[in-house]
């Protein structure tokens, strides 16, 4: 069995046949899915502990609650996107083996799967400080939203890049960080995240361009096409600028911006130097595999300054 990106075997394969349509309704035949979505809400929380000075075994928990969260929220999120995409996944090649459109998950048993994964996410979120549900709302209400965006404007992936780029709002309010949208620091990172989902999501929105022009999707690659690579370029800039701004807001040491900032630039850019966009199975692998430079270098960058100030 395949998935829509024809990757021949897939983890979840060994499960019970009528779980593997809910297992594909998640998208999690690669970890990005999960992690694209746990990388800002991990990088609020190391920011708040880096500049609270909170100790670790704090750190490691509040990671740990938000990870779970993640993966709830990501089956969730994938889940109700697929509802909403039924009619237009069925009329694109890549995508019209998906559950819904295949027949193998009615919508119905869909959106009560979607309840249970939510159900999931609320579950840990009870274990996070009370003033870090009501920060959930502007993500959940994004994320609900996403599905019609593609309808409405080709600014698409600017609304998916708030939906995931929030998540740094949520960590740093789990670590007790009062309105941290009011954090100029924070708002770098935020700003950061923003411009980097731009650069990945658009990479992948390549993968069916053709099909999205002939049936009306709309995305930044149908109105850029030709010209997308001056977009990411543009969105590379503003990520590599908002991460040194932060470090210099807060005071961080030139090892985190070398890192941090120095690995994204290296990754992200040899990424869109690299990356064919007329290709759909190179944008895919680009999309699946590019991430983990720039999520690993932001992760490492902020890991080493937390040590450096407690060590």
């Amino acid at each position: 069995m395949s998935d829509t990106h024809g990757n021949k075997r897939r983890w979840y394969d060994f499960l019970p046949s009528s779980w593997v349509p809910y297992m594909e309704l998640c998208h999690i035949s690669t970890p990005a899915g999960v992690l694209l979505i746990y990388f800002p809400h991990l990088y609020g929380a190391l920011h708040a502990a880096i500049t609270q000075n909170r100790p670790l075994a704090e750190v490691l928990h509040i990671s740990g609650v938000l990870l779970g969260g993640t993966v709830f929220f990501s089956n969730a999120g994938h889940a109700w996107n697929d509802i909403i995409d039924a009619p237009i996944d069925k009329l694109i090649p890549r995508t019209k083996n998906r559950p819904i459109p295949r027949g193998a998950v009615s919508p119905w048993n869909a959106l009560v799967f979607v309840a249970t994964q939510a159900i999931g996410a609320i579950t840990f979120l009870l274990m996070l400080p009370r003033d870090t549900a009501p920060c959930t709302i502007p993500s959940i209400l994004a994320t609900a939203y996403y599905p019609w965006a593609k309808r409405h404007t080709h600014f698409t992936q600017f609304v998916l890049a708030f939906c995931l780029a929030w998540g740094v709002m949520v960590g740093a309010s789990a670590m007790d960080v009062e309105q941290p949208w009011t954090n100029e620091s924070l708002l770098c990172i935020f700003i950061a995240c923003s411009s980097w989902a731009i650069i990945y999501d658009t990479t992948y929105s390549h993968m069916d361009v053709r099909d999205d022009v002939k049936i009306g999707v709309k995305s930044m690659a149908v109105l850029l096409q030709e010209r997308t690579k001056f977009l990411l370029w543009g969105a590379l800039a503003f990520m590599i600028a908002s991460l040194l701004r932060c470090g210099l807001l807060s005071g961080f040491s030139r090892q985190y911006g070398l890192i941090a900032a120095g690995g994204c630039l290296v990754s992200q850019g040899l990424m869109i130097l690299k990356v064919d966009l007329k290709n759909p199975e190179k944008c895919w692998w680009w999309f699946a595999n590019g991430f983990w430079g720039a999520g690993g270098s932001i992760t490492a960058g902020l890991i080493l300054e937390y040590l450096i100030r407690t060590w």
